[in-house]
C-alpha cells in the first residue's frame, strides 16, 4: 500500500507541486525561493525518513510570507492524502531534538484535528533574511490543512538558527513515529474513525 500523497496548489500569489512518500527513505528534490526554508525541509526529509519533492515559485519580491504559508498548506495535504484512513498507525509520537546549546520538542497526535501549539521565543527576529515569525506560520498551515494536533516548543536556546533547526527535526521525528504502522490494521481511536 502506498502511502503517498501529491498536490499541485496554483494561487495568484504562489504555484506549488508538492510529493510526500511516508514509507520513503529520505530522498528530497527541492526547488523553492525560500533559500532557509528549503534548509528546513531537506532536514525534515532526511530525519524523518520521508521522500520529498517540492516545486514552488511565489511572490517573494512582495516577501516570503505567502510561499512559506501555501507549502506549508500543501504539506499538510500531502500528508493528509498519505496516511489516508489511518488504519494501522501509531498515531501519537514525540521527539526532543538537541542543537547544541537549544533543545526542542515536538508532540503529534494524527487525530484528524488540526490545531498547533507553538511555544518559542526567539532572540533575534530574523536568521538571515528569513523572518522567525514564519515559522508559526508554517506549521499552523500544516497541521491544519494535515488534520493533525501539533504541540512544539523551544524548551531553551540562545541561537535562532538552532532554535528553528531543532524544531523541524524534532517534528520530523515525531511525525515519523506518528505514522509508523506496527499494530493490527485498525484505525487507533475508540470512535472508530480519526
Amino acid at each position: 500500500m502506498a502511502r503517498r500523497g501529491e498536490i499541485h496548489r496554483t494561487t495568484g500569489e504562489t504555484d506549488i507541486r508538492l510529493m510526500l512518500d511516508l514509507d520513503g527513505e529520505g530522498r528530497r528534490s527541492l526547488e523553492l525561493p525560500v533559500p532557509f526554508l528549503k534548509h528546513m525541509l531537506d532536514l525534515f526529509a532526511k530525519h524523518g525518513r520521508f521522500d520529498l519533492t517540492v516545486q514552488a515559485t511565489g511572490d517573494t519580491e512582495v516577501d516570503d510570507h505567502h510561499t512559506v504559508e501555501d507549502i506549508g498548506i500543501c504539506l499538510g495535504e500531502a500528508f493528509a492524502r498519505a496516511v489516508g484512513d489511518k488504519r494501522g498507525i501509531r498515531r501519537y509520537g514525540t521527539r526532543y531534538a538537541p542543537m547544541d546549546e537549544t533543545l526542542a520538542r515536538a508532540v503529534v497526535d494524527v487525530s484528524g484535528r488540526g490545531m498547533l501549539v507553538f511555544r518559542a521565543d526567539f532572540p533575534m527576529e530574523r536568521v538571515g533574511i528569513f523572518s522567525v515569525e514564519l515559522v508559526e506560520e508554517f506549521f499552523r498551515a500544516f497541521a491544519h490543512h494535515a488534520g493533525v494536533t501539533l504541540h512544539l516548543e523551544v524548551l531553551y536556546g540562545r541561537n535562532a538558527h538552532h532554535m528553528v533547526e531543532g524544531l523541524f527535526k524534532a517534528f520530523a521525528g515525531a511525525l515519523r513515529e506518528a505514522v509508523l504502522l506496527d499494530g493490527p490494521m485498525e484505525v487507533p481511536s475508540t470512535k472508530g474513525v480519526l
